[in-house]
C-alpha cells in the first residue's frame, strides 16, 4: 500500500505567527527551522515513497525548497492541517492508499510512530482514520499539568475504548487523576501525538463537513470525525526512552531544544 506523507505548514498561526520558520538548536548548537526538522523526521520514515510540504506561504515554500523539500502550494482558505492535506492530495493527482498528516510543529516525532501508525491502519480494514497515542510518564504528565496551571495551551490528550476507538480528544488533561506521579511513573493519561493516517475516502469527505461545536471549542481538527460519528483508531506507540513534545507556544522552544540535546540530535 503506497503512502504519502504531507507536512502542512502555515505562517499565520493564531497562537504563534511564523512558527514553521522558528529556529531550533540541536545538540551541537546547529540551528534548523521547525519545518526543516519536521521534514527530516518525515524523511526518516521507512516505506514512504513521497514526502511533501503543503503551505500557502511563499516564505515557507522558499525555506523548504532551500533544504530540498518538495512543496505543494495550497489555499489560504484551508482551516486546518487535514483540509490542507486533502487539497495537497488532490493537487498531486491522488493515487496513494494512505495519506499521513505529519504536522509541521512536531519535530520530535520518531520514525516508528509513523510506521506503527500506518501499520495499525493497514491491519484494520474498517478504520478510515488513525492517530498515535503515547502513554505519559510522570514527567510528561507533569509538564502538561504545568502548562494548564500557567494558562498555556499545551499538548492534547486522548481517551479511547477497549476497541481502541477514540472517545474524545481534549486540550485539557483527561482523564482526571488526583494522584501525584514521579517523573518515571507510568500514568493513565495518553498524550495525543499530532499525526494522522487517512484513507483517501475519509480525507475527501472531511472538507465537505462543517466544523462542529466541539471542534470549534477545542480547536482540534480530529473532533470533526467524531462529531460525524466516523471512528478514529488510536494506535498506542512506545517512546523507547525518547521524549515527545510539540511546539505550541514560544515557551516550548527551550523545552524542545533541551530534548534535542538529550537525544543527541544535531
Amino acid at each position: 500500500m503506497s503512502v504519502l506523507i504531507v507536512i502542512p505548514a502555515r505562517f499565520a498561526s493564531t497562537r504563534y505567527p511564523g512558527k514553521p520558520l522558528v529556529n531550533l538548536k540541536g545538540v551541537n548548537g546547529q540551528e534548523k527551522s521547525l519545518i526543516q526538522r519536521s521534514w527530516e523526521a518525515a524523511m526518516a520514515v521507512s516505506d514512504a515513497p513521497r514526502v511533501v510540504v503543503a503551505t500557502d506561504d511563499d516564505r515557507i515554500r522558499t525555506a523548504a525548497e532551500s533544504f530540498g523539500a518538495e512543496v505543494v502550494m495550497t489555499s489560504e482558505k484551508c482551516a486546518n492541517g487535514t483540509e490542507r492535506c486533502a487539497e495537497a492530495y488532490d493537487a498531486l493527482g491522488g493515487g496513494f492508499d494512505i495519506v499521513v498528516n505529519l504536522q509541521g510543529d512536531a519535530p520530535l516525532t520518531p520514525s516508528w510512530f509513523v510506521e506503527e501508525l500506518v501499520g495499525g491502519l493497514r491491519a484494520d480494514p474498517v478504520a478510515e482514520v488513525a492517530t498515535p497515542v503515547l502513554r505519559c510518564d510522570g514527567r510528561a504528565l507533569n509538564a502538561l499539568l504545568g502548562d494548564r496551571r500557567e494558562g498555556r495551551v499545551g499538548g492534547t490528550t486522548a481517551v479511547f475504548g477497549q476497541d481502541r476507538k477514540a472517545l474524545y480528544f481534549s486540550k485539557e488533561v483527561i482523564p482526571y487523576t488526583g494522584k501525584v506521579f514521579a517523573d518515571e511513573d507510568e500514568t493513565p493519561v495518553f498524550h495525543h501525538v499530532g499525526v494522522y493516517a487517512y484513507r483517501p475516502s475519509a480525507l475527501a469527505a472531511y472538507p465537505r463537513w462543517d466544523a462542529g461545536p466541539l471542534e470549534q471549542l477545542e480547536g482540534l481538527e480530529q473532533l470533526r470525525f467524531l462529531e460525524r460519528e466516523r471512528p478514529v483508531l488510536c494506535v498506542e506507540v512506545e517512546g523507547r526512552g525518547r521524549q515527545f513534545w510539540e511546539l505550541n507556544n514560544p515557551e516550548d522552544v527551550p523545552r524542545i531544544e533541551a530534548m534535542l540535546a538529550e537525544m543527541a540530535v544535531e
